[in-house]
């Protein structure tokens, strides 16, 4: 998991068409190598400075806050599940849900990132199965999967025009895709050249799309009319939006105490559960 910091508005790319599954970067558009190259170049540090975070919540806690899954039910029972994390890091997600009984497949963009990955999978002795590849070109079979996932993965990092239907490719009739990102509120008062969103809206929200960040990668977000027309159109059935408000106490290295006292007046990240029909 990690956090887009300073947004910058960038052109939208073209569309270009390819085949299901199919890593093809060079379809796919830059900032498939603009996220691995940034990714790669900060795994290790990222890693490092919030492995006590990421192991909150037994490994499966939501958000820059990380609210226990246990708390929030956003994925039901996982035992028996075949389960898809999309920008899985370095695993944590993935072996937690393993260890609840799943059949995980953690998916990242960088290889760096799944060095960890390996290393925390080794180290835990569970069965977690790694692919490294793009979650916008996901190298699986058609309803091969019954709940997809995915903590600011690649759901904040690549285009949504791309993972939405791909997510519903990979789903199994009745299957859960529950992801969680920034608001599009946040980025709407995140100015360019600020450290943090302020009260008042800086950004168009007509238009949201491709956002750059300051260390050289390229997040995505939509207006929320899209995300649902999005949604609707690959056949995916809102359950549940789930705004999270942090405790008034709450810490966290990706935000400070400005961002929390933010966080509790306004929802800065957000969980949406849907269901495959």
């Amino acid at each position: 998991m990690t956090v887009p910091e300073r947004p910058a508005a960038v052109p939208d790319e073209p569309a270009a068409s390819r085949a299901g599954g199919e890593l093809a970067p060079a379809d796919l558009g830059d900032h498939v190598g603009r996220n691995r190259a940034a990714w790669n170049a900060d795994a290790d540090a990222y890693q490092a400075r919030n492995a006590a975070t990421l192991a909150a919540g037994g490994g499966m806690a939501w958000g820059v806050w990380q609210i226990p899954e246990s708390r929030l039910g956003v994925l039901g029972e996982v035992g028996g599940r075949t389960i898809l994390e999309l920008g899985c890091g370095g695993a944590q997600w993935s072996v937690a849900l393993a260890r609840a009984g799943s059949r995980v497949i953690g998916l990242d963009l960088s290889e760096r990132q799944l060095v960890h990955a390996r290393q925390l999978v080794q180290a835990t002795g569970v069965p977690v199965a790694l692919v490294q590849a793009s979650g916008e070109a996901v190298p699986l079979t058609d309803a091969s999967v019954d709940i997809v996932v995915s903590d600011y993965g690649a759901i904040t990092f690549a285009d949504p025009y791309r993972t939405v239907p791909e997510v519903a490719r990979l789903l199994r009739p009745g299957g859960l895709f529950a992801f969680n990102t920034s608001s599009p509120l946040l980025d709407l008062c995140w100015a360019d050249d600020a450290e943090r969103a302020g009260d008042r809206l800086v950004r168009d929200y007509f238009g949201l799309h491709r956002l750059a960040t300051d260390d050289g990668m390229v997040s995505f977000q939509l207006p929320y009319g899209e995300w649902i027309r999005l949604f609707r159109s690959n056949r995916l059935e809102i359950l549940d939006l789930i705004e999270l408000r942090p405790a008034p106490d709450a810490v966290s290295p990706y935000r400070d105490d400005q961002e929390r006292a933010w966080s509790r007046r306004w929802p800065a990240e957000c969980i949406w559960r849907l269901r495959r029909s």
